[in-house]
């Protein structure tokens, strides 16, 4: 008689792919247990219930997977070594590359995967929404170090100027989903960046392009 193989192993890296390429394409409650399962090699549900715990604590590890990979476009935010601008511009920038590429679902997990929640799915929406304020706070605190550098006047305008910021990032999601090009998203940035310019204490203070 022949003998039968192996199981196939559960991969679950692989499995985390997946599970982060439909709840970015679809969103929290829209993406299914079926589709997950599915997504991950038709594995039985006591074998995605023993390796997740449930749909949401599935997310949670989704969600740190993204920001740990796709979502590392934010890290010039918080890296000193740059100037304020600069580290906006990169911020920017990278995230319109990431957001409108071909690779994966376009815009950003973290604005659009739980959008339009339940009230039982409060959670997960508080989740995003806590990473949401996380980038508010990285661009305030770009904008702040400027002004305090001397590379920034302290104005009317430069008060607003970290709401501005943060409105363009989250619209960009919008924007790369109805399929606004990387290029469009650039010259956006490019034009969106003489705010910051009209304000410096210094034509050009801290500024150096990253179109590269």
């Amino acid at each position: 008689m022949a003998r039968t193989g192996r199981p196939r192993e559960f991969d679950r890296d692989r499995a985390i792919e997946a599970a982060t390429a439909l709840f970015w394409a679809q969103g929290y409650e829209p993406t299914s247990l079926t589709q997950l399962k599915a997504s991950m090699g038709n594995i039985s549900p006591a074998s995605f219930y023993a390796a997740f715990g449930s749909k949401e604590a599935l997310f949670r590890e989704v969600v740190q997977h993204y920001l740990a990979t796709y979502g590392q476009v934010m890290a010039p935010l918080w890296d000193e070594s740059l100037s304020p601008r600069e580290a906006i511009e990169r911020t920017l920038r990278g995230s319109a590359r990431m957001q409108s590429a071909r690779a994966h679902p376009a815009g950003c997990l973290v604005v659009s995967g739980a959008s339009n929640c339940s009230p039982e799915n409060e959670p997960v929406q508080t989740l995003l929404a806590a990473e949401r304020q996380r980038t508010r706070a990285g661009i305030r605190a770009c904008v702040e170090r400027a002004i305090a550098i001397g590379e920034l006047k302290a104005s009317a305008a430069t008060d607003i100027l970290p709401d501005i910021l943060t409105i363009f990032f989250h619209g960009m999601t919008c924007e790369a989903r109805d399929g606004m090009t990387s290029k469009k998203l650039d010259a956006a940035i490019t034009s969106l960046l003489t705010l910051w310019d009209v304000n410096a204490v210094k034509p050009g203070a801290g500024k150096r392009s990253q179109k590269r």
